[in-house]
């Protein structure tokens, strides 16, 4: 049994310690956080999940960007602690803060991660959309929450305004 809940003000340490545990050294010199320094998360979609001990099991976090002037959500990183993967909970954090972010009004999501995991959540490479170097292009995928959402949009992903 887990308890899915927003992330709070004082579960970020222990969210920031599963990020280093589950990602490289160096994580934060990544494209993808230069987009997110300075910059408030999307809070509604900023998920912990703890087991029934309150232990900290997965986590998933949210990002503003814009490509073209048009808002776009920046997905993770998702984390899911070693000793828990295979049970689907990243899948569960992915598919519940989507559906979040749908019902929020956001109508189209990106990140940079490995397709062949997030192509079963709808995420597919997004041929237009830049992130800043040294990101690899095939790994820029996006997701529509709004049919036709991505159509015409393309060009550099930049820092929202604040």
């Amino acid at each position: 049994m887990y308890q899915l809940e927003e992330e709070t003000e004082a579960d970020w340490w222990e969210v920031e310690a599963l990020y280093d545990l589950c990602f490289a050294p160096g994580r934060t010199a990544l494209s993808s956080y230069r987009l997110r320094d300075g910059v408030a998360t999307v809070a509604p979609l900023c998920l912990v999940l703890r087991d029934e001990e309150g232990i900290l099991a997965a986590v998933i976090r949210y990002w503003p960007v814009e490509v073209a002037d048009q808002d776009v959500l920046l997905l993770g990183p998702v984390a899911v602690h070693p000793t828990r993967q295979g049970e689907g909970l990243g899948g569960l954090l992915i598919n519940e803060s989507l559906a979040e972010a749908k019902r929020l009004g956001w109508q189209r999501v990106m990140l940079v991660g490995d397709a062949p995991y997030y192509r079963r959540f709808g995420f597919r490479k997004l041929e237009d959309v830049v992130m800043p170097p040294p990101t690899n292009p095939d790994r820029v995928l996006g997701l529509e929450l709004v049919q036709g959402a991505w159509a015409n949009i393309s060009g550099a992903v930049t820092k929202a305004k604040s």
